[in-house]
C-alpha cells in the first residue's frame, strides 16, 4: 500500500516561465528530498539498469551529448552533465522536443534534494486544456516511482501492474490530487482559479478515465 496523501505531500510543485531563443517557453517543476546520499541518488538517476526498476527500460549512451530513448517514451541527446550535480537532456516525444534539467542537492550527509525542471513551448490552447498537470502528473508518478525504488532497491517496476494501480480507487486518489496541486501551482503563476481546476480535472481523467 502507498500512503497516498504523504506521497503527494513530499513533493513541491512551481509553475513558471523562462525566456528562451525561441520566445517564451513554461517551466513545470517538481522537487522531492529522499533519504538517499547524493551519490545512490545520481547512480539510481542515470545506470541503466536501476533506471528501468523505477521509471522505464532506457537504452543509449548515457553521457555528453550521447542519445537515450525511453522504452515507449521519450528520446533525447544528453546537453549537460555534470555528475553528481545534476544533468541536462533534450525531451524529444511526440514530434516536439523540450528540455529537462535534473538536480541533486545534499541536504545531509544522507538525503538528497531531486529537482527537476521540463521546460517546454506550450501553445495556449493545450495549456488552457491541461495545464501544467500535463507532464507534472508523469514526473510526479517517476518520483514516486524513485521513492519506492530506495525503499526496495531489487525490485523493478511491472508496468501493467503500474497501469492497473493508476485507475484502481488508490491510484485515481493519488492522480486527483497531484492534477489539483499542479493547478494550485498554476494559479500561484497567474492562472485563474477557475481554469485551473478545469485543466486539473481534465488531466484527472486523462491519466485516470472514471470507470
Amino acid at each position: 500500500m502507498i500512503d497516498v496523501e504523504a506521497t503527494v505531500s513530499a513533493v513541491r510543485r512551481q509553475v513558471g516561465t523562462r525566456t528562451l531563443e525561441a520566445g517564451e517557453a513554461r517551466v513545470v517543476t517538481a522537487s522531492r528530498v529522499y533519504d538517499a546520499p547524493i551519490s545512490d541518488v545520481w547512480d539510481a538517476c542515470t545506470t541503466p539498469g536501476r533506471i528501468a526498476r523505477w521509471f522505464l527500460p532506457v537504452k543509449g549512451d548515457l553521457r555528453l551529448h550521447g542519445r537515450y530513448e525511453l522504452e515507449g517514451n521519450a528520446s533525447g541527446t544528453v546537453t549537460a552533465c555534470d555528475p553528481p550535480k545534476g544533468f541536462d537532456a533534450t525531451w524529444e516525444f511526440g514530434g516536439e522536443v523540450s528540455w529537462i534539467e535534473v538536480r541533486f542537492t545534499p541536504e545531509s550527509p544522507e538525503r538528497t534534494r531531486f529537482t527537476l525542471e521540463h521546460i517546454a513551448h506550450v501553445d495556449d490552447e493545450r495549456w488552457a486544456q491541461f495545464g501544467p498537470g500535463a507532464v507534472g502528473v508523469g514526473w510526479d508518478l517517476g518520483l514516486m516511482g524513485l521513492g519506492l525504488h530506495f525503499t526496495a532497491p531489487d525490485t523493478a517496476v511491472d508496468p501493467a501492474e503500474v497501469e492497473a494501480w493508476s485507475v484502481s480507487p488508490e491510484g485515481r486518489r493519488f492522480i486527483t490530487l497531484v492534477s489539483e496541486d499542479w493547478g494550485r501551482a498554476s494559479v500561484a503563476a497567474g492562472t485563474p482559479a477557475d481554469a485551473a481546476a478545469g485543466a486539473a480535472t481534465r488531466t484527472t481523467d486523462f491519466y485516470a478515465p472514471p470507470a
